[in-house]
């Protein structure tokens, strides 16, 4: 019989001693539902009962995919960014003003959680890094200023139909050539892509009204570079802007079917016009 009690005090001293241990578990915590979470509550059964926890299981941020095209515009992207993630596309546009042309298209992972300037500034980030110092190096042997050669490339990345699959870039280097040697002799660029950007189309010709907008980027009205890209360059178009063909051709026509016919005098271009746009 009292071996019998013996075991019956035992028994209730270990109970008493639980609850002793849960109550000072349950104090320890600011929160009533650690039990309703059940990975709370596996940690105070570990803490009970001595055993080592478990860590908590990592969750990978989400990513997104974003991929932009060569010869985008600001506008372009923003657009895109909107539709493809949470980005408010007046945001995009804000962290890329006076950014035309140093976007860089590629394909980029960025976390679904980014700002709309973090992602902008990753793609400003690829651009310094894929202009190299060799690059840099050779536009200044030029005389020229990286401006400058952006502002070329825009243009040869809208004109040229330059095949990044193949890195075909060889129309893309004689339409290079062709505009700097119009730049040399004082001649307009008249690029149909500039009224392009002052009307937000997509049209190869325009109108004779629409040749006298009143635009510093209007390439048929004032003669020299625009004041800036039109558009976010390729790597291959900058080197096309960078590294031209040498040619005796001014001029140049692009087909319907995307053919690039050339020119050395006016009068060879219309009768150009007349053979392929008529």
């Amino acid at each position: 019989m009292a071996k019998f009690l013996k075991k019956i005090v035992f028994l209730l001293l270990a109970v008493i001693l639980l609850f002793w241990l849960y109550s000072k578990i349950i104090n320890t915590h600011s929160s009533g539902d650690d039990f309703a979470n059940p990975s709370r509550s596996e940690r105070l059964l570990d803490r009970l009962f001595g055993r080592e926890p478990k860590p908590d299981p990592i969750i990978p941020a989400a990513e997104i995919t974003v991929r932009i095209p060569e010869g985008w515009t600001n506008d372009d992207i923003a657009t895109y960014l909107a539709q493809t993630g949470p980005w408010l596309a007046a945001d995009v546009l804000e962290a890329a003003k006076g950014k035309e042309g140093y976007l860089f298209p590629d394909t980029y992972r960025v976390y679904a959680s980014s700002t709309a300037a973090s992602v902008v500034d990753k793609m400003l980030k690829n651009f310094d890094a894929k202009l190299t110092d060799e690059l840099r190096a050779d536009i200044t042997k030029q005389g020229k200023t990286v401006e400058d050669i952006i502002i070329m490339a825009s243009l040869i990345e809208k004109e040229a139909p330059i095949n990044y699959n193949k890195e075909e870039d060889e129309d893309a280097r004689i339409i290079g050539g062709i505009f700097w040697n119009r730049l040399k002799i004082g001649q307009g660029l008249q690029s149909d892509a500039t009224l392009s950007y002052i009307l937000k189309d997509k049209e190869d010709q325009h109108s004779g009204a629409d040749l006298q907008i009143d635009s510093l980027y209007n390439t048929y009205k004032y003669r020299g570079l625009p004041p800036g890209p039109i558009a976010n360059p390729g790597l291959l178009a900058i080197r096309a802007a960078i590294y031209p063909a040498t040619t005796k051709y001014y001029y140049f026509l692009t087909t319907p079917d995307r053919q690039v016919i050339y020119a050395k005098t006016y009068e060879e271009h219309l009768q150009n016009k007349y053979k392929y746009l008529k």
